[in-house]
């Protein structure tokens, strides 16, 4: 009688602890693949080589109100470099990190940004620190102008730390949260928390929540 309890416990509880334990490897991008949000602008693959994707990007994916030509690294999707010219200037900004794969259910990852910024027009600039935190809850059936996907929700948290007589001092702390989609190869939702703010200035730094309007995958 035992068994047949233990082996009904099985039949119910194995395909969860199965999907629980699923690592979502880094997806493969071909020129050509394309993502419209309603918000945010488009994101489109125009090129790669063997260590990174070359993805025009417009209306704020990164950072606010920027676009331009952001590297992709191949393996993680991380945000290397930003193109100027023929230049490749490393990206030290917001979310470079906010693909990080491979993806599984509670992984948790950091970075910082560090810059100077003043609080408020022609105050002196400050030394600002914004410790960002990524953190994978789970999955969701979430729903978009572009369809109903299965995502992986993402957790994100900037903590704002500015210098002081005492060291660094907590100014503030936003959240916001991302859902990606493996079908899609992309984030089909984000949502920011009443308030959120990644600025150290007054007034600055708002963000607005987006969501995926249509995509093209190319082979």
């Amino acid at each position: 009688m035992r068994k047949l309890v233990y082996l009904g416990w099985l039949i119910v509880f194995l395909p969860a602890m199965v999907f629980a334990q699923e690592k979502i490897e880094t997806p493969v991008w071909n020129v050509g693949h394309k993502w419209v949000f309603d918000r945010e602008g488009p994101m489109e693959v125009t090129g790669r080589d063997a260590r990174h994707y070359a993805v025009q990007f417009s209306g704020g994916i990164l950072p606010k109100d920027a676009s331009g030509i952001a590297l992709f690294e191949r393996s993680t999707l991380n945000v290397k470099y930003m193109l100027e010219g023929d230049q490749r200037k490393e990206y030290r900004g917001f979310r470079k990190k906010i693909l990080n794969f491979p993806l599984t259910l509670g992984k948790q990852w950091k970075d910082v940004i560090q810059r100077d910024e003043p609080a408020d027009a022609g105050s002196a600039a400050h030394a600002v620190e914004y410790r960002e935190t990524f953190r994978v809850l789970g999955w969701e059936e979430v729903k978009v102008r572009a369809g109903k996907f299965k995502a992986l929700k993402l957790e994100y948290r900037v903590d704002i730390y500015a210098t002081s007589t005492i060291g660094w001092r907590p100014e503030s702390e936003s959240k916001s949260w991302y859902w990606y989609s493996p079908g899609v190869k992309n984030f089909v939702k984000c949502q920011y928390e009443k308030g959120y703010k990644e600025s150290f200035s007054l007034g600055k730094g708002y963000r607005e929540n987006w969501e995926l309007v249509s995509y093209e995958l190319k082979k």
